[in-house]
């Protein structure tokens, strides 16, 4: 029995903004704290219909082999059966990111 490859849609939390992605490959990293994610996967540009979220999408991931997202900007991460829209979304106010210690660079840490 042939097995069908897997997609995962990948949401997480960027710059006050929630990305959705598609992949092709997602596995914890070599670098602690990170998720990697290979082979994002992009809309038909043969379509008639383009979407312009897709199109920054696409164009803010140009020329990326695997991107490598911090732990604790993962929302959630999910297997599909095919692959859906990619999108950049506001962040709502249901959507908290993950606390992150504060470093001030300059001050003595004595």
């Amino acid at each position: 029995m042939a097995r069908t490859k897997s997609i995962y849609k990948i949401i997480f939390h960027n710059r006050g903004k929630i990305y959705e992605i598609h992949a092709k490959q997602v596995q914890h990293s070599a670098l602690l704290g990170f998720v990697e994610v290979e082979g994002l996967i992009f809309g038909d540009k043969s379509a008639v219909l383009v979407d312009p979220c897709e199109e920054k999408l696409q164009a803010e991931f140009s020329g990326v082999k695997r991107t490598y997202i911090p732990i604790q900007a993962v929302l959630r991460i999910d297997e599909v059966d095919k692959q859906g829209t990619n999108k950049i979304s506001p962040a709502g106010e249901n959507v908290t990111p993950f606390p992150s210690p504060i470093f001030t660079p300059g001050r003595d840490q004595t």
